[in-house]
């Protein structure tokens, strides 16, 4: 798995990129949703850079991939804490959060793994309650 910077663009997009591969279906609604909201230049990405993420955490999380199936699911407790780790700025936190659960929502409900990334980011970030609830509520 690649590493990026603490609190860099590309951490935190990498996070973003994580929630819009755990339902197993990258959708125009939540493409749309992330630019309508400026979701590259708020998290100080490039123009199209988003796109790249996600490229190369799909190629990474199937280089690790021990079996068939959704790509979330090859992903283990330590990788996905290293991930979170990566970004450890508040402001930034909410910020991907923020993007990550507007994406989440575009379609119109939350899928499990959607709802297992935000949890998985409250949950490492160390988020109180009241944060974590609205988040995967």
């Amino acid at each position: 798995m690649r590493t990026y910077p603490a609190n860099s663009p590309e951490a935190a997009g990498r996070v973003l990129a994580l929630l819009l591969l755990a339902d197993g279906n990258v959708c125009s609604s939540e493409i749309g949703t992330l630019t309508r909201l400026g979701a590259e230049p708020r998290l100080g990405l490039p123009p199209g850079s988003l796109g790249m993420l996600l490229r190369d955490l799909t190629e990474d999380l199937l280089m690790g991939a021990a079996q068939a199936g959704p790509l979330i699911e090859q992903l283990d407790g330590a990788t996905l804490r290293s991930l979170m780790a990566e970004v450890t700025e508040p402001r930034l936190r909410d910020e991907v959060l923020t993007l990550a659960h507007a994406a989440a929502q575009a379609d119109g409900h939350l899928a499990e793994g959607e709802a297992f990334v935000l949890a998985a980011a409250c949950r490492y970030w160390a988020l109180e309650p009241e944060r974590s609830a609205a988040v995967t509520a």
